[in-house]
């Protein structure tokens, strides 16, 4: 198994462990280009009222106050699904190296969240930023992670 799908089944675990626990289907997880886990969360904007406390941000910030610095390069983060606006925006001033991801914006769209149309590509491209995108990993499996969470006691976007 190649490295990016180790952490994408690692981002799926902690996803699940969200689902159980009543949060939104979204997980992320940042390693050394080694591939060594650093950490995982899953989004808990519900958990806490916080609309900013998705997956991604989360990661970030715990890796950030575990290793007592603002700069992740040297890192790569593995996510769900596609980063939104805020996160990718998180992802690039925290200088991950990449982010690979499963499921898509538009994915989460149809799952019923209100998702800006704005891919994590173009905005990395049009801000003229360094992170690297890989999409589509284990998308299938990412993408079942809506599914799960509609079958859920009490699956409300937000």
């Amino acid at each position: 198994m190649d490295s990016q799908e180790h952490l994408m089944r690692e981002a799926v675990a902690v996803c699940k462990r969200g689902i159980e626990l009543g949060q939104s289907p979204f997980g992320a997880v940042i390693a050394t280009r080694a591939g060594q886990i650093i950490h995982a969360a899953h989004n808990t904007v519900r958990q806490t009222g916080d609309p900013t406390a998705h997956a991604e941000v989360n990661v970030i910030r715990e890796v950030c106050r575990t290793l007592g610095t603002v700069d992740l390069s040297g890192h790569v983060l593995a996510t769900t699904c596609e980063p939104c606006p805020m996160c990718a925006s998180a992802i690039h001033w925290a200088r991950l190296d990449e982010v690979y991801y499963g499921a898509s914006i538009e994915d989460a769209a149809q799952a019923g969240f209100n998702e800006l149309p704005v891919s994590c590509r173009s905005l990395y491209r049009d801000g003229d930023s360094p992170v690297r995108v890989v999409d589509g990993v284990l998308g299938d499996q990412c993408r079942d992670l809506f599914r799960l969470w509609k079958e859920g006691p009490d699956p409300r976007p937000y």
